[in-house]
């Protein structure tokens, strides 16, 4: 594929992008950039919703992770369904009664003011991680199809991403992404589809011929039953539902779309309406997943064999499957239609995430609601443009460090960061104590601490067990015994609580 195609493609997608930021970001105030004045049509939230929870990641990791893993990430994707169940019943109506911006301004009522920064912090350090990941693999697809090409350095292929995001965002904020990532978002499904349409008829599959070779391949393997396999079923599905649970309830990101609905009944109809439709999404992802292999095999193909497939350790890199296929062996339709997928997928997430970013610093630790709307407007422009430079930095060390599959390195990346947050919430909801609130930071640090410790030598002191996506229940219950054991009844008076 030409790189000069491919450029073009970018440019004028991303042309489509700036005109449409510019129509929405008129008149753009700090309420407009943060909640999209709390009147966003619920199908518009839950249509945009769909993009940004899959990302880039999902796009070629799970595909790519056919190879190793086959459907077992399904049982993850079922395991969504019983988390946003919780979220619409026990969440949101908690959100929407206190009607708030940041969600981490919660644990400031419930707890206090160390318990609310330890939260926001921990959901920065999530965010900016997650989103890093994210883009890093778009930026390495672009890498790939279009700058080694002509010689131009990845930091460079980074920074011109991330600007980009920038440019149409920092203004309108939430309610020129909600518009954009519509548009993105049926890009990216349109996109899936014809991928799969396009493979399919190389292999000279009907439609049924499609399911059935689908179905019967050995890696379209649903349930494994071995508990120490970090592929087990019921492992997994627990993963699922706590991954959503922290990842989207928890998460600044994904609720910034949520409370910007009109009504908390339109925010839980957009939540129901999306969760059938995130697992169907994902089951045409794992299929595509099989196809690909497939179709590299009929191709005589020898994916383990090409060195630019593998990895430092010269294992197959399965991130780099689906890019390799779509830029050398598909048609120029086919690749065109990958580097667009591709590319609507991966910025539907991460201009979100830069916006929450942004939303989450500037309510809870600048405390920007107390500046006249002109200051806000520059203290926000200034800290969208401080997290944009945060996530090339990361990018970059994350190139010159990573081994494993993106959809991983993401999800244990989470099962770290978000675990605060999952023993802070479920202590606030789930029982009527206090905390002796100075020490609740210290107890999550300690918490990711030994969890890491306890991951680590996990098969040697737990009878081979691996840890896979769980590492996050994991973290989660170590910090919510921690915080039991600095908590107090709720009877006893705050003042006391304080002297530690």
């Amino acid at each position: 594929m030409s790189p000069t195609l491919v450029l073009s493609l970018v440019a004028g997608y991303f042309a489509v992008l700036i005109i449409i930021a510019i129509l929405t970001s008129r008149g753009a105030t700090s309420e407009s950039f943060f909640v999209a004045n709390r009147n966003a049509p619920w199908y518009m939230v839950a249509f945009a919703m769909i993009g940004t929870s899959l990302s880039g990641v999902t796009f070629i990791s799970v595909p790519g992770n056919v190879y190793g893993k086959s459907w077992s990430y399904l049982a993850v994707a079922l395991g969504f369904v019983a988390g946003y169940v919780v979220i619409g019943l026990v969440l949101m109506p908690l959100y929407y009664r206190l009607r708030l911006v940041s969600i981490y301004s919660y644990l400031d009522e419930r707890f206090g003011y160390w318990s609310y920064k330890t939260g926001a912090l921990f959901f920065l350090i999530s965010r900016s991680l997650g989103s890093a990941l994210r883009l890093y693999l778009v930026a390495g697809v672009l890498q790939l199809a279009v700058f080694d090409a002509m010689g131009v350095p990845f930091a460079v292929t980074v920074v011109v991403s991330i600007l980009f995001i920038y440019l149409y965002t920092f203004k309108g904020g939430l309610k020129t992404i909600l518009w954009t990532d519509t548009f993105q978002t049926l890009a990216m499904l349109s996109c899936v589809a014809l991928s799969i349409y396009f493979m399919a008829d190389a292999l000279n599959y009907s439609f049924a011929k499609l399911i059935t070779a689908v179905k019967d391949s050995p890696m379209s393997q649903v349930y494994f039953s071995d508990v120490r396999d970090d592929k087990f079923f019921w492992k997994q599905f627990a993963s699922g539902m706590f991954i959503t649970i922290v990842m989207t309830g928890l998460d600044q990101d994904l609720m910034q779309k949520n409370l910007s609905c009109r009504s908390l009944g339109e925010a839980r109809k957009n939540l129901f309406w999306f969760t059938p439709v995130i697992v169907c999404v994902n089951i045409l992802f794992l299929t595509l997943g099989v196809l690909m292999y497939q179709y590299a095999t009929a191709r005589g193909l020898k994916l383990e064999q090409l060195p630019q497939l593998l990895n430092l350790n010269g294992s197959l890199n399965t991130d780099k499957v689906f890019p390799y296929l779509a830029t050398t062996q598909f048609s120029i339709v086919a690749g065109i239609i990958f580097i667009l997928g591709i590319i609507a997928v991966t910025y539907a997430s991460a201009d979100s995430a830069l916006t929450s970013l942004t939303t989450s610093f500037c309510v809870d630790f600048l405390d920007i609601k107390k500046y006249p709307e002109a200051r806000q407007t520059r203290l926000r422009q200034l800290t969208h443009l401080g997290w944009s430079v945060v996530l090339i930095i990361i990018i970059l060390i994350f190139r010159a460090y990573n081994n494993q599959s993106l959809i991983d390195a993401v999800y244990k990346a989470a099962g770290f960061t978000y675990g605060p947050l999952l023993g802070l919430f479920a202590f606030g909801i789930l029982t009527g104590r206090r905390l002796r609130d100075q020490l609740v930071l210290p107890v999550c640090v300690a918490g990711v601490g030994l969890t890491w410790l306890i991951v680590s030598h996990s098969v040697e002191w737990l009878n081979g067990y691996k840890f896979g996506f769980e590492i996050l229940l994991l973290n989660g219950a170590l910090i919510y015994l921690g915080l039991l054991a600095i908590s107090r009844p709720a009877a006893v008076n705050p003042a006391a609580q304080t002297a530690v």
